[in-house]
């Protein structure tokens, strides 16, 4: 679809077509809705709120600028001109057969059209000459990768280059099935979880915590079989399979069986929500789901796994700052996991921000991966931080990185970082010394870096000498 305008259509704006919205909006796609309950944009308004608080805190670029948001009074209107139509309304087949008769008769010939549904098969959606495929999301799915693809090849394979530049991961399912793949799972575990409620083995809270404290952090960076797979020790899946297949024949679940969702059971399980859970509202629940994602997401970053792998690609395709006077350093926004119990930005991050320019400023002189993988690289000796205002959680945050000193085996840098209303929040100044890596001894940077370092060092040198520079602890210019 390159070349084609970034355009989405959603039709039905409950929490998934909400969470679509914000999905496409902040990738810099312009996003018309269709939904005719009178509450629409402000559920929609409340959803996005949530969506730029959190989503842009996965990042250490800045996301594209953000698109348009249009709401239509007719499904036509919302149509015109898309290139992504995402049909999120409730789960009711006739329902979906009336409005993708619309879309398929309305939309541009070119448009991807998908359908967000959970459980029904695209030969069902499309029994009436329709040409949806299956575009099944996860709540809330501005956060969570995982798209399921059914339907069409070559359809699902354009659909799969758009959600990668979304910064998601589609998964295709090989062949249709009821409720696709994850939706089977969860089911499953639905299903057990119902009996051992009912059967007095545990609350909701205690099932709860069975997994958030236990399986579930394994699986979101290894899944299932690779998990089991580990079990196994050295012996690997083989030895597993060997060890434990034989209690899959051994009446540990009642999963076969389900249990009759009478008043009773009903009354009980949101009883024992409620007092699980009640204390909060909807809105402070996502958030506190939303920052719980982005600390393990951005963990995950660290190593490259699971969603943090999806993360990395992402980000590799953001483009870099654009250059002014002084180079764009870092550009980014504040992510929650960097405030304190001051509610504002923690003084350890301030250096953390200073180090990320320091490498990004290596970076752009050569001293990059492969330089370090070579054995030289710079090491930081001292750091004078001056802290001038508050940062909070959601600010976005840019350093611009002047260099002091190139020469010979030093590297003095002055770091200024700015907060959302361009204000210096704080000043870092930095020096650092060339080393040899085989050596661990100082030494001078090789010609290439040395290059790029005086060149940058000479277009800094008619500048004015930043506020600051050589403060020590209490003194004052």
């Amino acid at each position: 679809m390159s070349g084609l305008a970034k355009k989405a259509a959603i039709v039905g704006g409950g929490v998934i077509g909400g969470g679509w919205v914000a999905r496409f909006l902040l990738n810099g796609w312009d996003v018309s809705v269709f939904d005719p309950d009178p509450q629409a944009e402000r559920k929609i308004g409340e959803v996005l709120a949530n969506a730029r608080r959190a989503l842009p805190s996965l990042y250490d670029k800045a996301l594209p600028p953000e698109g348009k948001l249009t709401f239509c009074d007719t499904l036509a209107d919302a149509l015109a001109g898309s290139t992504w139509v995402q049909e999120s309304v409730p789960e009711r087949l006739d329902l979906k057969h009336k409005i993708h008769a619309q879309i398929h008769e309305l939309a541009p010939a070119e448009a991807v059209i998908g359908s967000s549904t959970s459980g029904f098969k695209p030969s069902e959606l499309n029994e009436h000459g329709s040409r949806v495929v299956v575009t099944h999301p996860f709540n809330p799915v501005y956060l969570l990768p995982l798209v399921e693809l059914v339907g069409d090849g070559d359809i699902c394979a354009r659909a799969a280059s758009v959600l990668r530049s979304l910064g998601m991961y589609p998964l295709i399912v090989r062949k249709e099935i009821d409720a696709h793949i994850a939706d089977r799972l969860l089911e499953a575990v639905w299903r057990e979880g119902l009996w051992l409620i009912k059967d007095g083995i545990c609350t909701t809270e205690e099932l709860d915590e069975a997994i958030r404290m236990g399986f579930g952090l394994r699986w979101a960076q290894m899944g299932l079989f690779e998990t089991y797979r580990v079990a196994g020790g050295e012996a690997g899946m083989k030895h597993f399979l060997a060890q434990f297949g034989p209690a899959l024949e051994w009446p540990w679940t009642k999963l076969m069986d389900v249990p009759e969702l009478s008043d009773d059971l009903v009354d009980l399980i949101a009883e024992q929500s409620d007092a699980q859970s009640g204390h909060m509202s909807i809105r402070e629940l996502e958030r506190l789901r939303d920052d719980n994602l982005i600390g393990m997401m951005r963990a995950l970053k660290k190593s490259g796994s699971g969603a943090g792998g999806v993360l990395n690609a992402h980000e590799a395709t953001l483009p870099d700052p654009d250059a002014t006077d002084l180079p764009v350093t870092v550009d980014r926004v504040i992510p929650h996991s960097w405030t304190d119990y001051n509610g504002h930005m923690n003084e350890a991050y301030y250096v953390e921000a200073s180090g990320l320019a320091t490498d990004r400023f290596m970076e752009m002189i050569g001293a990059d991966a492969d330089y370090v993988a070579g054995g030289n690289s710079y090491f930081t000796v001292e750091n004078h931080v001056c802290y001038l205002s508050e940062l909070l959680a959601g600010d976005r945050l840019t350093v611009t990185t002047q260099v002091l000193n190139g020469d010979g085996k030093k590297l003095h840098l002055f770091h200024k970082l700015y907060g959302p209303r361009g204000e210096v929040a704080a000043t870092v100044e930095t020096l650092l010394l060339h080393i040899d890596l085989n050596s661990r001894k100082t030494s001078l940077p090789l010609e290439q870096v040395a290059h790029k370092l005086t060149s940058y060092a000479k277009q800094h040198a008619d500048l004015p000498e930043p506020e600051g520079v050589g403060r020590s602890i209490g003194k004052r210019d």
